[in-house]
Protein backbone atom coordinates (compact mmCIF):
# COMPACT_ATOMS: atom_id res chain seq x y z
CA UNK A 1 0.00 0.00 0.00
CA UNK A 2 1.17 3.58 -0.65
CA UNK A 3 1.69 6.12 2.12
CA UNK A 4 -1.41 8.14 1.20
CA UNK A 5 -3.12 9.37 5.12
CA UNK A 6 -7.00 8.73 3.93
CA UNK A 7 -8.72 12.17 3.41
CA UNK A 8 -11.82 13.20 5.80
CA UNK A 9 -13.48 16.23 6.83
CA UNK A 10 -14.30 16.44 10.60
CA UNK A 11 -14.11 12.72 10.77
CA UNK A 12 -16.11 11.64 7.73
CA UNK A 13 -14.14 9.54 5.21
CA UNK A 14 -14.14 10.47 1.03
CA UNK A 15 -15.43 6.89 0.69
CA UNK A 16 -18.23 7.75 2.61
CA UNK A 17 -19.26 10.82 1.70
CA UNK A 18 -19.03 9.25 -2.49
CA UNK A 19 -21.42 6.51 -1.57
CA UNK A 20 -23.74 8.90 0.42
CA UNK A 21 -23.95 11.63 -1.80
CA UNK A 22 -22.20 10.53 -4.80
CA UNK A 23 -19.75 12.26 -6.88
CA UNK A 24 -18.80 15.20 -7.80
CA UNK A 25 -19.58 16.99 -4.63
CA UNK A 26 -18.50 19.82 -2.74
CA UNK A 27 -17.73 19.38 0.83
CA UNK A 28 -17.83 22.18 3.56
CA UNK A 29 -16.66 21.74 7.01
CA UNK A 30 -18.00 23.95 9.42
CA UNK A 31 -15.74 24.13 11.81
CA UNK A 32 -13.27 25.54 8.76
CA UNK A 33 -15.34 28.25 7.97
CA UNK A 34 -16.20 29.37 12.17
CA UNK A 35 -12.36 29.42 12.57
CA UNK A 36 -11.46 31.62 9.67
CA UNK A 37 -14.54 33.90 11.03
CA UNK A 38 -13.56 34.21 14.19
CA UNK A 39 -9.63 34.95 12.69
CA UNK A 40 -11.23 37.96 10.89
CA UNK A 41 -12.97 38.91 14.31
CA UNK A 42 -10.46 38.73 16.51
CA UNK A 43 -8.12 40.74 14.47
CA UNK A 44 -10.47 43.79 14.45
CA UNK A 45 -12.01 43.36 18.07
CA UNK A 46 -9.38 46.29 18.93
CA UNK A 47 -11.18 48.79 15.93
CA UNK A 48 -15.25 49.52 15.52
CA UNK A 49 -15.73 47.37 12.54
CA UNK A 50 -18.39 45.43 10.53
CA UNK A 51 -17.46 42.28 8.20
CA UNK A 52 -19.23 41.84 4.91
CA UNK A 53 -18.90 38.35 3.48
CA UNK A 54 -18.55 39.10 -0.28
CA UNK A 55 -21.16 36.50 -0.89
CA UNK A 56 -20.50 36.32 -4.74
CA UNK A 57 -17.29 33.52 -3.31
CA UNK A 58 -19.55 31.73 -2.84
CA UNK A 59 -23.64 31.68 -2.30
CA UNK A 60 -25.18 28.81 -0.86
CA UNK A 61 -28.03 29.43 1.28
CA UNK A 62 -26.71 27.46 4.11
CA UNK A 63 -23.50 28.95 4.40
CA UNK A 64 -25.40 32.14 4.12
CA UNK A 65 -27.45 31.32 6.86
CA UNK A 66 -24.02 30.27 9.29
CA UNK A 67 -22.57 33.36 8.54
CA UNK A 68 -25.58 35.63 9.55
CA UNK A 69 -26.06 34.29 12.54
CA UNK A 70 -22.09 34.34 13.35
CA UNK A 71 -22.87 38.29 13.04
CA UNK A 72 -21.83 38.88 9.80
CA UNK A 73 -23.18 41.80 7.12
CA UNK A 74 -22.29 41.16 3.49
CA UNK A 75 -21.07 42.31 0.38
CA UNK A 76 -23.58 41.76 -2.74
CA UNK A 77 -23.21 42.78 -6.47
CA UNK A 78 -26.94 41.87 -7.45
CA UNK A 79 -30.32 42.19 -6.52
CA UNK A 80 -30.32 38.12 -6.52
CA UNK A 81 -27.52 37.81 -4.09
CA UNK A 82 -29.29 40.71 -2.26
CA UNK A 83 -32.31 38.24 -2.02
CA UNK A 84 -30.35 35.49 -0.88
CA UNK A 85 -28.63 37.22 2.15
CA UNK A 86 -32.61 38.01 3.17
CA UNK A 87 -33.61 34.90 2.19
CA UNK A 88 -30.46 33.06 4.80
CA UNK A 89 -31.79 35.33 7.74
CA UNK A 90 -29.28 38.65 7.04
CA UNK A 91 -29.59 42.16 7.39
CA UNK A 92 -29.26 44.90 4.34
CA UNK A 93 -28.87 46.97 7.28
CA UNK A 94 -25.16 45.18 7.89
CA UNK A 95 -24.66 44.49 3.96
CA UNK A 96 -23.05 46.80 1.10
CA UNK A 97 -24.31 46.93 -2.64
CA UNK A 98 -20.95 46.83 -4.86
CA UNK A 99 -20.89 46.59 -8.77
CA UNK A 100 -20.51 48.82 -11.54
CA UNK A 101 -23.60 48.11 -13.28
CA UNK A 102 -26.80 47.93 -10.74
CA UNK A 103 -29.87 48.50 -11.94
CA UNK A 104 -32.92 50.46 -11.32
CA UNK A 105 -35.23 47.37 -9.66
CA UNK A 106 -31.94 46.02 -8.11
CA UNK A 107 -31.35 49.85 -6.31
CA UNK A 108 -35.28 49.99 -5.35
CA UNK A 109 -34.53 46.34 -3.77
CA UNK A 110 -31.73 47.18 -2.06
CA UNK A 111 -33.48 51.09 -0.71
CA UNK A 112 -36.46 49.14 0.60
CA UNK A 113 -34.84 46.39 2.18
CA UNK A 114 -32.92 49.68 4.36
CA UNK A 115 -29.28 48.63 2.57
CA UNK A 116 -26.42 49.71 4.59
CA UNK A 117 -24.74 51.60 2.11
CA UNK A 118 -24.51 51.66 -1.92
CA UNK A 119 -20.77 51.39 -3.27
CA UNK A 120 -21.40 54.00 -5.99
CA UNK A 121 -19.07 53.23 -9.01
CA UNK A 122 -19.99 56.14 -11.75
CA UNK A 123 -21.14 59.33 -11.80
CA UNK A 124 -23.74 57.96 -14.15
CA UNK A 125 -24.19 55.54 -11.42
CA UNK A 126 -24.87 57.79 -8.62
CA UNK A 127 -27.68 60.15 -10.74
CA UNK A 128 -29.09 56.99 -11.55
CA UNK A 129 -29.55 55.79 -8.05
CA UNK A 130 -30.56 59.60 -6.59
CA UNK A 131 -33.69 59.60 -9.43
CA UNK A 132 -34.59 56.02 -8.13
CA UNK A 133 -34.84 57.12 -3.73
CA UNK A 134 -36.31 60.51 -5.36
CA UNK A 135 -38.97 58.18 -7.21
CA UNK A 136 -39.21 56.37 -3.96
CA UNK A 137 -39.46 59.31 -1.69
CA UNK A 138 -36.57 58.10 0.04
CA UNK A 139 -32.71 58.81 1.06
CA UNK A 140 -29.73 56.72 -0.52
CA UNK A 141 -27.40 55.81 1.48
CA UNK A 142 -23.48 55.48 -0.30
CA UNK A 143 -20.04 55.35 -0.34
CA UNK A 144 -17.83 56.35 -3.26
CA UNK A 145 -15.69 53.08 -4.75
CA UNK A 146 -12.11 55.07 -5.70
CA UNK A 147 -9.90 53.91 -8.16
CA UNK A 148 -6.47 54.70 -6.27
CA UNK A 149 -4.40 53.09 -9.03
CA UNK A 150 -2.43 50.57 -7.50
CA UNK A 151 -1.30 47.47 -8.12
CA UNK A 152 -2.67 44.86 -6.74
CA UNK A 153 0.40 41.83 -8.06
CA UNK A 154 -2.52 39.60 -9.07
CA UNK A 155 -4.20 38.24 -12.02
CA UNK A 156 -4.92 40.48 -14.56
CA UNK A 157 -8.53 39.16 -14.74
CA UNK A 158 -8.85 39.52 -10.82
CA UNK A 159 -7.00 43.28 -10.63
CA UNK A 160 -9.58 45.77 -9.78
CA UNK A 161 -7.42 48.84 -8.94
CA UNK A 162 -5.91 50.38 -11.47
CA UNK A 163 -6.82 52.68 -14.13
CA UNK A 164 -7.68 50.71 -16.71
CA UNK A 165 -9.62 48.30 -14.98
CA UNK A 166 -13.62 49.12 -15.15
CA UNK A 167 -14.20 49.48 -11.37
CA UNK A 168 -14.42 52.75 -9.38
CA UNK A 169 -13.99 56.06 -9.61
CA UNK A 170 -10.53 57.75 -10.51
CA UNK A 171 -9.11 59.48 -7.56
CA UNK A 172 -8.89 63.01 -9.17
CA UNK A 173 -12.76 63.10 -9.88
CA UNK A 174 -13.91 62.01 -6.10
CA UNK A 175 -13.74 65.37 -4.65
CA UNK A 176 -15.77 66.71 -6.96
CA UNK A 177 -18.63 63.92 -7.10
CA UNK A 178 -18.43 63.79 -3.16
CA UNK A 179 -19.48 67.85 -3.27
CA UNK A 180 -22.07 66.70 -5.82
CA UNK A 181 -23.98 64.40 -3.59
CA UNK A 182 -23.53 66.38 -0.82
CA UNK A 183 -26.01 68.55 -2.06
CA UNK A 184 -28.22 66.14 -3.23
CA UNK A 185 -31.35 65.87 -0.60
CA UNK A 186 -31.55 62.11 -1.95
CA UNK A 187 -28.36 60.91 -1.12
CA UNK A 188 -26.66 60.16 2.24
CA UNK A 189 -22.67 60.24 2.81
CA UNK A 190 -22.09 56.78 4.31
CA UNK A 191 -18.11 56.44 3.93
CA UNK A 192 -15.65 55.52 0.90
CA UNK A 193 -14.99 52.69 -0.12
CA UNK A 194 -11.89 51.10 -1.71
CA UNK A 195 -10.47 47.77 -3.47
CA UNK A 196 -7.66 46.96 -5.58
CA UNK A 197 -8.32 43.20 -6.38
CA UNK A 198 -8.72 39.47 -5.23
CA UNK A 199 -5.76 36.67 -4.24
CA UNK A 200 -3.53 39.09 -2.79
CA UNK A 201 -0.51 37.14 -1.42
CA UNK A 202 1.17 40.54 -0.68
CA UNK A 203 0.34 43.45 2.14
CA UNK A 204 2.20 46.39 0.53
CA UNK A 205 -0.54 46.99 -2.01
CA UNK A 206 -3.26 47.26 0.85
CA UNK A 207 -1.13 49.45 2.40
CA UNK A 208 -0.28 51.80 -0.54
CA UNK A 209 -3.90 52.23 -1.62
CA UNK A 210 -4.95 53.45 2.25
CA UNK A 211 -2.98 55.30 2.63
CA UNK A 212 -3.90 57.23 -0.64
CA UNK A 213 -7.66 56.65 0.33
CA UNK A 214 -7.06 58.77 3.70
CA UNK A 215 -5.38 61.53 2.05
CA UNK A 216 -8.46 62.11 0.20
CA UNK A 217 -10.68 61.61 3.03
CA UNK A 218 -8.08 64.58 4.54
CA UNK A 219 -9.14 66.59 1.04
CA UNK A 220 -13.25 65.77 2.10
CA UNK A 221 -12.90 67.06 5.60
CA UNK A 222 -11.19 70.19 4.55
CA UNK A 223 -14.10 70.52 2.06
CA UNK A 224 -16.69 70.04 5.12
CA UNK A 225 -17.42 66.53 4.08
CA UNK A 226 -17.15 63.78 7.18
CA UNK A 227 -17.42 60.08 6.45
CA UNK A 228 -18.50 57.71 8.91
CA UNK A 229 -16.73 54.18 7.42
CA UNK A 230 -14.02 53.62 5.22
CA UNK A 231 -14.20 50.47 3.53
CA UNK A 232 -11.03 48.96 2.61
CA UNK A 233 -12.59 46.02 0.49
CA UNK A 234 -12.01 42.43 0.45
CA UNK A 235 -8.72 41.07 -1.82
CA UNK A 236 -6.54 38.82 0.66
CA UNK A 237 -5.27 35.41 -0.72
CA UNK A 238 -4.91 32.24 -0.02
CA UNK A 239 -1.78 29.85 -0.46
CA UNK A 240 -2.95 27.54 -3.04
CA UNK A 241 0.36 26.32 -3.79
CA UNK A 242 2.98 24.62 -1.47
CA UNK A 243 5.40 27.20 -1.79
CA UNK A 244 2.98 30.36 -1.65
CA UNK A 245 2.51 31.91 2.01
CA UNK A 246 -0.51 33.67 2.61
CA UNK A 247 -0.84 36.83 5.05
CA UNK A 248 -3.09 35.77 7.99
CA UNK A 249 -6.39 38.25 9.03
CA UNK A 250 -3.79 39.16 12.02
CA UNK A 251 -1.28 40.48 10.31
CA UNK A 252 -3.47 41.74 7.54
CA UNK A 253 -5.20 44.04 10.02
CA UNK A 254 -2.36 44.53 11.93
CA UNK A 255 0.02 46.27 8.98
CA UNK A 256 -3.51 48.83 8.45
CA UNK A 257 -3.99 49.52 12.07
CA UNK A 258 -1.16 52.02 12.60
CA UNK A 259 -2.67 54.16 9.81
CA UNK A 260 -6.05 53.99 11.59
CA UNK A 261 -6.22 54.22 15.40
CA UNK A 262 -6.31 57.66 15.58
CA UNK A 263 -9.53 57.87 13.07
CA UNK A 264 -12.58 57.98 14.23
CA UNK A 265 -14.13 55.40 11.34
CA UNK A 266 -16.53 52.48 11.19
CA UNK A 267 -13.76 49.92 9.42
CA UNK A 268 -15.39 48.00 6.97
CA UNK A 269 -14.06 44.78 5.49
CA UNK A 270 -15.61 42.50 2.05
CA UNK A 271 -13.58 39.37 2.66
CA UNK A 272 -15.02 36.38 0.74
CA UNK A 273 -12.05 33.94 -1.05
CA UNK A 274 -10.09 34.29 2.81
CA UNK A 275 -13.20 33.02 4.78
CA UNK A 276 -14.53 30.23 2.77
CA UNK A 277 -11.83 28.73 0.45
CA UNK A 278 -10.23 26.67 2.87
CA UNK A 279 -13.36 25.31 4.21
CA UNK A 280 -14.38 23.57 0.83
CA UNK A 281 -12.86 20.63 -0.96
CA UNK A 282 -14.11 19.11 -4.17
CA UNK A 283 -14.79 15.31 -3.82
CA UNK A 284 -14.38 13.57 -7.40
CA UNK A 285 -13.99 10.20 -8.90
CA UNK A 286 -11.55 8.64 -11.80
CA UNK A 287 -14.06 7.57 -14.66
CA UNK A 288 -10.43 6.60 -16.57
CA UNK A 289 -7.28 6.29 -17.14
CA UNK A 290 -6.04 7.25 -20.19
CA UNK A 291 -1.95 7.03 -20.74
CA UNK A 292 -0.30 7.71 -23.79
CA UNK A 293 3.50 8.47 -25.20
CA UNK A 294 3.36 11.91 -24.82
CA UNK A 295 0.51 12.59 -21.66
CA UNK A 296 -0.74 10.53 -19.48
CA UNK A 297 -5.03 11.97 -19.07
CA UNK A 298 -6.75 10.46 -15.68
CA UNK A 299 -10.62 11.80 -17.15
CA UNK A 300 -12.94 12.08 -13.21
CA UNK A 301 -16.46 12.84 -13.41
CA UNK A 302 -15.45 16.98 -12.60
CA UNK A 303 -15.11 18.94 -14.76
CA UNK A 304 -14.36 23.14 -15.84
CA UNK A 305 -18.64 23.54 -15.51
CA UNK A 306 -18.18 22.18 -11.85
CA UNK A 307 -14.63 23.97 -11.23
CA UNK A 308 -14.12 26.76 -13.66
CA UNK A 309 -10.93 28.52 -12.10
CA UNK A 310 -8.08 26.13 -13.36
CA UNK A 311 -9.63 26.74 -16.90
CA UNK A 312 -10.36 30.66 -16.38
CA UNK A 313 -7.12 31.86 -14.72
CA UNK A 314 -4.81 29.04 -15.07
CA UNK A 315 -5.17 28.59 -11.25
CA UNK A 316 -3.15 25.89 -9.26
CA UNK A 317 -5.83 23.61 -7.12
CA UNK A 318 -3.98 20.92 -4.50
CA UNK A 319 -5.16 17.54 -6.24
CA UNK A 320 -4.73 14.78 -3.36
CA UNK A 321 -5.59 10.47 -3.84
CA UNK A 322 -8.31 10.41 -1.25
CA UNK A 323 -7.54 6.75 0.13
CA UNK A 324 -4.85 4.82 0.13
CA UNK A 325 -4.61 1.89 -2.35
CA UNK A 326 -5.31 -1.81 -1.48
CA UNK A 327 -3.41 -4.30 -2.51
CA UNK A 328 -6.04 -5.46 -5.19
CA UNK A 329 -5.88 -1.51 -6.98
CA UNK A 330 -2.02 -0.63 -6.42
CA UNK A 331 -1.12 1.99 -9.00
CA UNK A 332 2.23 2.64 -9.74
CA UNK A 333 2.83 6.79 -9.18
CA UNK A 334 2.67 8.37 -12.68
CA UNK A 335 2.23 11.88 -13.40
CA UNK A 336 -0.77 12.82 -14.74
CA UNK A 337 -2.95 15.62 -16.30
CA UNK A 338 -6.46 15.39 -13.55
CA UNK A 339 -8.99 15.95 -16.79
CA UNK A 340 -12.89 16.21 -17.35
CA UNK A 341 -15.59 14.82 -19.73
CA UNK A 342 -16.67 18.57 -21.40
CA UNK A 343 -15.19 19.00 -25.15
CA UNK A 344 -12.65 21.60 -24.25
CA UNK A 345 -9.22 21.08 -24.41
CA UNK A 346 -9.00 23.68 -21.70
CA UNK A 347 -11.43 21.59 -19.38
CA UNK A 348 -9.03 20.39 -16.83
CA UNK A 349 -8.36 20.52 -12.88
CA UNK A 350 -4.80 20.48 -12.67
CA UNK A 351 -1.94 19.39 -14.87
CA UNK A 352 1.55 17.34 -14.28
CA UNK A 353 0.25 16.06 -10.72
CA UNK A 354 2.31 12.78 -9.32
CA UNK A 355 -0.64 10.72 -8.05
CA UNK A 356 -0.98 6.54 -7.77
CA UNK A 357 -4.03 6.10 -9.62
CA UNK A 358 -6.74 3.77 -11.04
CA UNK A 359 -9.99 3.94 -12.37
CA UNK A 360 -12.77 4.27 -9.65
CA UNK A 361 -10.13 6.69 -7.30
CA UNK A 362 -11.54 8.61 -5.54
CA UNK A 363 -9.61 12.60 -5.74
CA UNK A 364 -10.11 15.75 -3.52
CA UNK A 365 -9.48 18.86 -4.79
CA UNK A 366 -8.33 21.02 -1.56
CA UNK A 367 -9.19 24.86 -0.83
CA UNK A 368 -12.07 24.63 -3.52
CA UNK A 369 -14.88 26.51 -1.48
CA UNK A 370 -14.87 29.77 -3.44
CA UNK A 371 -15.24 30.42 -6.66
CA UNK A 372 -16.23 26.68 -7.06
CA UNK A 373 -19.71 25.81 -6.92
CA UNK A 374 -20.66 29.91 -7.45
CA UNK A 375 -19.21 29.74 -10.67
CA UNK A 376 -20.31 26.77 -11.90
CA UNK A 377 -22.52 26.36 -15.20
CA UNK A 378 -24.91 23.93 -17.04
CA UNK A 379 -21.72 23.80 -20.02
CA UNK A 380 -22.49 20.52 -21.92
CA UNK A 381 -26.05 19.96 -20.68
CA UNK A 382 -24.04 18.59 -17.15
CA UNK A 383 -26.07 18.29 -13.96
CA UNK A 384 -24.61 20.88 -11.21
CA UNK A 385 -22.93 19.14 -8.01
CA UNK A 386 -24.36 18.32 -4.95
CA UNK A 387 -23.06 20.65 -1.92
CA UNK A 388 -22.65 18.95 1.48
CA UNK A 389 -21.90 20.62 4.95
CA UNK A 390 -19.88 18.59 7.52
CA UNK A 391 -20.21 19.54 11.27
CA UNK A 392 -17.84 16.90 13.84
CA UNK A 393 -18.94 14.27 11.79
CA UNK A 394 -22.78 15.21 11.46
CA UNK A 395 -23.10 15.47 7.36
CA UNK A 396 -26.25 17.43 5.98
CA UNK A 397 -27.05 18.01 2.05
CA UNK A 398 -27.37 21.97 1.33
CA UNK A 399 -27.72 21.57 -2.35
CA UNK A 400 -28.76 18.44 -4.00
CA UNK A 401 -27.51 17.58 -7.16
CA UNK A 402 -29.61 18.69 -10.08
CA UNK A 403 -31.49 16.39 -12.18
CA UNK A 404 -31.66 16.86 -16.34
CA UNK A 405 -35.21 17.95 -15.36
CA UNK A 406 -33.90 20.40 -13.24
CA UNK A 407 -31.90 21.78 -16.08
CA UNK A 408 -34.57 21.58 -19.09
CA UNK A 409 -38.03 22.67 -17.19
CA UNK A 410 -37.40 26.54 -18.36
CA UNK A 411 -36.93 25.51 -21.83
CA UNK A 412 -40.07 24.88 -24.04
CA UNK A 413 -40.56 23.21 -27.07
CA UNK A 414 -41.65 25.03 -30.29
CA UNK A 415 -45.31 25.14 -30.71
CA UNK A 416 -46.62 23.16 -34.36
CA UNK A 417 -47.69 26.60 -35.69
CA UNK A 418 -44.36 27.39 -36.23
CA UNK A 419 -43.81 25.96 -39.33
CA UNK A 420 -39.92 25.06 -39.56
CA UNK A 421 -39.96 22.45 -42.70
Amino acid sequence: MNNIEPWNCEGVSARELAERFGTPTYIYSLQTLKARWFAYKNALNALPHLICYAVKANSNLALLTVLAKLGAGFDVVSGGELQRVLRAGGQAQHSVFSGVGKQPWEMQLALSAGIHSFNVESAAELRQLEQVAQSMRLIAPISLRVNPDVDAQTHPYIATGLKENKFGIPMEDALPLYLEAARSPHLRIRGIDCHIGSQLLSLSPFTEALEKILGLIDQLAAAGISLGHLNIGGGLGVAYRPEEIAPSPEEYIAQLQPLLQHRSLTLLCEPGRSLIADAGTLLTRVILLKPGQHKNFAVVDAAMNDLLRPTLYGAWMSIQEAEPSSPTTLAESKVWDIVGPVCETGDFLGKDRQLSLHSDSLLVVTQAGAYGMSMSSNYNTRCRSAEVLVDRGQCHLIRRRESLDDLLATESALPESFHVA
